[in-house]
């Protein structure tokens, strides 16, 4: 694993229990973690169960006892580490979003369609799609619950750089995340609606806001949160919200929005698809339940019903415990590395792809765009 701060622990918690709770082909060992500094790097493998650490990732392609790269550092890296991994015949598991360009992002699937032809596998890690209400939610638009489906609204919602003193992090400089809100929470919402739908944007039109243009800088930062340092600033170099509209290829009109500056919300990933026949609404903050209409209910007692997505039946769920008692966060992580473990046992393409990956690149790169524009752009 290349990396080890927020989303290093996120995936090395799923490396951990992904054997203990599912039946796995074969069984991951943490071989490896590579970070910059020695001694942190060090202590991170101690502290989330790495056999050892190293400071040069180049050097891990060379290791015969290594067979995949999981990819958590920031944007601006993940192109030539995956690249390279790729063309040393390592499987990637690559965290979103895939790339900081669409000209990384496409040199990046066509890596993978060349190591692909050896056998060797790529996935972006667009956890949200293995929380199993938003399988669920998958499920019943493909079983035509929904009918023709009209309307997707999304929302992603944080409100953790609101205060105008929280410190500069890489997330907000443009050179290493790529953009703000758009990429960073942004990627999730449009791949969580194309999963949903089984569809693609086709065609966007948005806005982009930078509320505070300049911000201490920090003296320690860790996950989301650091300290400021005193009287020094810095300039934020990526938006601190977006908003656009969209048209998926199959006719559906499509709402986005996400923002880190949405006070009081901590992490509200939101989706509500309308159709024909029936809707369905997620919040990720009430995670365990989905809200299901079916229009085909007698007017005078329908109304949405809340499903607990508990149940054996549901979407992952049989692997952990008794109806009722409900997932996190974490779980999704899980689920990611057991879908990814079992594509690669099985020598087929793990899911969402690069191309995937690409395809929202190309979504969010469209967005700006058109930002600057202001009119619709083509994806």
């Amino acid at each position: 694993m290349v990396g080890h701060a927020f989303m290093g622990a996120a995936h090395s918690q799923a490396w951990r229990v992904a054997p203990r709770f599912f039946d796995l082909p074969v069984r991951p060992v943490m071989a490896v973690l590579c970070g910059r500094d020695a001694d942190r790097a060090r202590a991170a493998a101690e502290r989330l169960g790495w056999a050892e650490a190293v400071t040069d990732w180049k050097s891990v392609l060379e290791r015969d006892d290594v067979h995949v790269v999981d990819i958590c550092t920031p944007g601006d890296t993940h192109a030539e580490i995956a690249v390279a991994a790729l063309d040393a015949g390592k499987h990637v598991l690559c965290e979103k979003p895939m790339a900081n360009t669409v000209a990384e992002a496409v040199a990046m699937a066509e890596a993978a369609e060349r190591a692909a032809r050896r056998g060797v596998r790529a996935m972006v890690g667009f956890s949200y799609r293995r929380v199993p209400a938003l399988g669920l939610a998958r499920d019943l638009v493909a079983q035509g619950r929904l009918g023709r489906i009209h309307h997707v609204r999304a929302q992603y919602l944080q409100d953790w750089i609101v205060d105008p003193a929280a410190p500069l992090s890489w997330r907000l400089d443009k050179e290493k995340a790529g953009s703000g809100a758009l990429g960073d929470i942004g990627a999730h919402i449009v791949d969580a609606t194309q999963f949903i739908l089984g569809d693609s944007i086709s065609e966007v039109m948005g806005t982009l806001v930078t509320f505070v243009p300049e911000r201490p800088l920090a003296s320690t930062h860790s996950g989301l949160s650091g300290t400021a340092a005193t009287g020094q600033t810095g300039p934020v170099t990526v938006d601190d919200a977006a908003l656009f509209l969209a048209r998926f290829a199959g006719g559906a009109l499509g709402s986005f929005e996400a923002t880190r500056f949405a006070n009081g919300r901590k992490n509200a990933l939101r989706v509500e698809v309308n159709g024909s026949a029936g809707s369905l609404a997620f919040d990720f903050e009430d995670m365990n339940v989905l809200q299901f209409f079916d229009g085909t209910e007698d007017p005078a007692v329908a109304g949405f019903r809340r499903i607990m997505v508990t149940e054996p039946g549901h979407p992952y769920v049989a692997a952990w415990w008794p109806a009722g008692h409900g997932l996190g966060y974490e779980h999704a992580f899980t689920h990611q590395a057991v879908d990814f473990v079992r594509a690669v046992a099985a020598g087929t393409d793990p899911a969402p792809s690069f191309a995937d990956g690409l395809q929202v690149q190309r979504v969010l790169a469209a967005v700006e765009n058109s930002a600057v524009s202001g009119s619709w752009q083509q994806v």
